[in-house]
């Protein structure tokens, strides 16, 4: 298993390279689902960075508590300085997710934001698999990510904008991953279902809601 990556040096900054970027289009994305999290209480939320969805997260939803896991100690606290008065709600830990055993049960909701990207394939199964065991019968799991349409504008333009993006973190991070994980089969493997899906940016970015569910309906969205 390779080291994990190191985004300590980007906690400060990591916000404005996001809007340098990708202007607010990833900031919509992971807050896309958010008003339908109103009934969430226990959740997990994996490499957050800088924390700035956790605390819109606490802020909407007085109720419900969150362990977030995160591998870099810089990006734990400002997640925390983040969450402010909500901070109590928050126990975090610094770890490798791929390796982490969660610390509590019944989670009933997921959140990787723009997190799963750093992983293979094999890695997402893994986690996916491991976290089965800790997640409630009622668990949502919402993912954002980048993605390539299978058309002319994904091959053309998409494509070379998330190589380049690989090379990029590979050189800031040492990230050593340089292509994006089939998250979805490996969620269909789980029977998990894709319950509700938005593109952004012409297909570039996707949010998806994710639940357990049967078989018959894994192809949902």
């Amino acid at each position: 298993m390779n080291a994990a990556p190191n985004f300590d040096g980007l906690a400060r900054i990591y916000r404005w390279m996001e809007l340098a970027s990708f202007g607010p289009a990833l900031w919509r994305c992971r807050c896309h689902f958010l008003g339908e999290l109103q009934s969430s209480r226990k959740a997990l939320v994996l490499g957050d960075g800088d924390g700035r969805f956790t605390a819109r997260l606490l802020e909407v939803n007085p109720e419900i508590r969150v362990d977030a896991v995160d591998a870099s100690p810089a990006m734990l606290r400002a997640l925390m300085g983040r969450a402010g008065q909500h901070s109590e709600r928050v126990r975090t830990f610094c770890a490798d997710v791929r390796t982490w055993e969660p610390a509590g049960r019944d989670y009933d909701l997921i959140v990787s934001h723009f997190f799963l990207d750093c992983l293979t394939t094999e890695e997402v199964a893994g986690v996916a698999r491991r976290l089965r065991s800790y997640i409630s019968p009622e668990v949502k799991w919402l993912v954002s990510e980048f993605a390539v349409p299978q058309s002319w504008f994904g091959r053309t333009m998409v494509q070379p904008v998330v190589s380049g993006l690989y090379l990029a973190f590979r050189g800031l991070t040492k990230l050593q991953v340089g292509r994006l994980p089939d998250y979805r089969e490996v969620f269909e493997k789980e029977k998990l279902i894709c319950q509700r899906r938005q593109d952004f940016l012409n297909g570039m970015l996707v949010a998806e809601v994710w639940s357990a569910g049967s078989a018959e309906l894994l192809h949902s969205c």
